[in-house]
């Protein structure tokens, strides 16, 4: 049974988060990424709750500007160091003193984690990665790489000042095609169906705004007349090294995020296991949910 309620969180941020398990167990958090939200993971956080799977308390948060998480308005407060403090925020709240057993993303949840596991790896005992580049590779691919640099084109739409706006128009059309735009796995898109669509539709009428301050706020994207964006970012190492024991789980058919992305992981990665799904897209944890868990939970029994 998932459970959902408003986490207050001390710096004045809320969380609105869905759970399953019982507190006091080796905790799992759960991060989306866009233009999705916290239930995308009601499967992965009823399974690993059952104690035949770990009995793993797991909560997945609604990221700031989610639902009905809080939504800060000035962009600013959609960088890397506000959403890490929030995440770090909930786990002192469900782990107390005790790391994580994992911590789990993808897209942009993903690369709130990357910032996470690279400035707090104390809190969490594992990293796992679906589908969200590390910023060291993407950063190179940005800057080298055509194929990426057209791949994502679509960052400088959602940055625009009236993207929410047009993103809302016809029933959401521009949203719809950003799922079916980046490809079918295996699955085709059985998976969104007209129930998935709706609760698609009460989190996007909540406000789009604050999904799109992601992509404002951060600095990573490609060039654009006038705006040379990633061409200008150095990131040093001791930003980009992970030290925690990481799963990187990669679906090859992701359009947004080619293969070269997970090239050269290890160099950053000390202790990585690297999985790639031949027949997935950026959409995997929906198209294929069960090789997702069954990935996890060998990871996780390392």
């Amino acid at each position: 049974m998932i459970e959902t309620w408003l986490q207050p969180l001390p710096h004045g941020i809320s969380l609105s988060c869905r759970a399953a398990g019982d507190r006091g167990r080796p905790v799992l958090i759960f991060l989306h990424g866009f233009p999705e939200a916290a239930f995308v993971w009601d499967e992965l956080l009823a399974h690993f709750a059952q104690p035949e799977n770990g009995g793993y308390r797991c909560v997945a948060p609604n990221l700031r500007g989610y639902e009905k998480s809080s939504a800060p308005t000035d962009v600013a407060a959609y960088r890397a160091k506000h959403l890490v403090q929030d995440i770090a925020a909930l786990v002192a709240i469900e782990a107390g003193t005790a790391p994580l057993a994992c911590l789990i993303a993808h897209d942009w949840g993903g690369a709130v984690a990357w910032n996470f596991a690279n400035q707090l790896p104390q809190l969490s005992a594992k990293l796992a990665i679906i589908n969200s580049p590390h910023p060291g590779t993407f950063l190179r691919e940005l800057k080298n790489n055509p194929k990426q640099q057209a791949a994502s084109a679509y960052m400088n739409f959602l940055i625009r000042p009236d993207a929410e706006k047009l993103l809302a128009e016809d029933d959401y059309r521009r949203l719809w095609d950003f799922f079916l735009g980046m490809g079918a796995g295996a699955g085709g898109f059985g998976w969104l169906t007209d129930e998935v669509k709706a609760r698609y539709r009460d989190v996007w009428d909540q406000g789009l705004t604050g999904g799109c301050n992601y992509y404002r706020a951060s600095p990573l994207r490609p060039p654009r007349p006038g705006d040379p964006a990633a061409s200008a970012i150095e990131l040093p190492r001791e930003m980009l090294t992970i030290t925690l024991p990481t799963l990187v789980l990669w679906a090859l058919g992701d359009t947004a995020l080619p293969p070269e992305l997970i090239e050269g992981l290890d160099d950053y990665i000390p202790q990585l296991t690297l999985e790639t799904l031949p027949d997935a897209t950026h959409w995997v944890v929906h198209e294929q949910p069960q090789h997702v868990i069954a990935s996890l939970q060998r990871f996780l029994a390392q």
